[in-house]
């Protein structure tokens, strides 16, 4: 199943595929697509950047343009829309679904939620209304898919919000989580410390801390950690630059003190990362 809605004059595209078809499967390549992955019918495993991710059956994973997923067309019972930020911005559109910083971009790892029995039936008729969508041309159906795709998002944020150790928090309080989550990939390339972020929200690194307890358990140091790491690997698994020139990209004047970070949260050398990962299939 390929489902596709397109614009010449826009750029839009919003795509309803099951991957199993090559031309689905085309899209993993293409650059620039939000990924949402809906494990419908069964369990399924799927590499995203270079690591298996296995998902239970009503389990829905919410990838970024930066995320590179690999599966074959064997995998039965995933749904994914797929979309580019022409047919739908997260940034412009964030005032009426909240999702950015929290669905995508809210953590080195793409963000995984579980469908209860209420969820489920909403993921499931707002489903059935894109498949009715796609057979109505008319010159409203891409506002129509944009109306479904903004009322899937909400729901999944707000699930987001309800795991929350305090699902209650405020909603100010979330949007400064947010807002460092973003500014966290916008500037992880150079911004390596705290303080340089609490600048950027005027608070202090001490109340980001405390923040972030409430919100989880991951500090906001490790959020940076971490997503220096993931862009690591991503250049050692899917680019050929050296290891002088991937410390020089993401912030390090020394290539040894980028060698020493990356093998003191990765647990091996750069090098032996690279070559182990080279070896394992995927």
């Amino acid at each position: 199943m390929k489902l596709e809605y397109t614009t010449f004059k826009d750029g839009d595209l919003f795509i309803l595929t099951d991957f199993a078809c090559q031309p689905s499967l085309e899209l993993l390549d293409k650059k620039g697509l939000f990924k949402i992955v809906w494990c419908r019918e069964s369990a399924a495993t799927i590499t995203i950047d270079g690591y298996e991710v296995h998902l239970e059956k009503d389990q829905v994973i919410f990838c970024t343009p930066m995320n590179v997923i690999q599966m074959d067309t064997s995998l039965k019972g995933i749904i994914s829309f797929v979309f580019n930020k022409e047919f739908f911005c997260i940034k412009t559109h964030d005032d009426q679904v909240s999702c950015n910083g929290l669905l995508f971009f809210g953590s080195s790892q793409p963000q995984i939620v579980s469908l209860k029995e209420k969820e489920k039936k909403l993921f499931n008729m707002i489903f059935d209304f894109f498949e009715e969508e796609f057979s109505i041309k008319d010159h409203i159906q891409g506002e129509m898919l944009r109306t479904l795709l903004k009322r899937l998002l909400i729901v999944a944020t707000r699930m987001v919000r309800e795991k929350l150790p305090e699902p209650n928090l405020p909603k100010t309080q979330v949007d400064i989580i947010r807002k460092y989550n973003l500014l966290v990939e916008e500037h992880f390339q150079k911004l390596h410390q705290v303080k340089d972020y609490a600048d950027l929200l005027f608070k202090s690194p001490k109340t980001l801390s405390n923040l972030f307890k409430k919100y989880g358990e991951k500090s906001p140091l490790t959020i940076i950690n971490e997503r220096i790491l993931l862009e690591a690997k991503r250049l050692f698994l899917y680019s050929d630059k050296t290891n002088e020139e991937i410390a020089n990209i993401l912030g390090y004047k020394d290539a040894g003190h980028f060698s020493k970070f990356f093998k003191n949260n990765e647990g091996v050398s750069p090098m032996a990362f690279r070559a182990e990962r080279q070896k394992a299939p995927f």
